[in-house]
């Protein structure tokens, strides 16, 4: 229903920086209003870990561990949210997956309420 796609991962030195985005697709004539977006993670070997959210208002929450080094952003006009990272750390090195939590609007006008998450990028810091 509505298609999470995210970009930007890569292979970068630590102390670098990387830019995700993650664009919230829907099929032509529908519309997509998200809430809270959210980036996570997961690492080799261990548990999905929250990274940080965005509210619509632009209220923001990061996790300890990334504060300071790493921004949420996001433009509702195109459906899309960032994380920029910044000061990456080989323990940065995850898969990062972006969710929305929002209203899919049908063609009629009928909303659905759900959870959307993308696919995952790869981001890879190399020491």
């Amino acid at each position: 229903q509505v298609q999470m796609v995210e970009s930007g991962g890569g292979l970068v030195q630590s102390g670098g920086s990387l830019r995700l985005s993650c664009v919230a697709s829907v099929a032509s004539g529908r519309t997509f209003s998200a809430n809270t977006m959210t980036w996570d993670r997961q690492a080799p070997g261990k548990q999905r870990e929250a990274v940080a959210g965005i509210t619509r208002d632009g209220s923001t929450n990061y996790a300890d561990f990334v504060k300071g080094r790493f921004t949420i952003s996001r433009d509702d006009a195109k459906n899309t949210v960032y994380l920029q990272m910044n000061s990456l750390e080989p323990e940065d090195t995850a898969v990062y997956y972006c969710s929305a939590d929002g209203y899919m609007y049908y063609e009629d006008g009928t909303p659905v309420v759900g959870r959307f998450r993308g696919q995952g990028t790869q981001v890879t810091v190399s020491s």
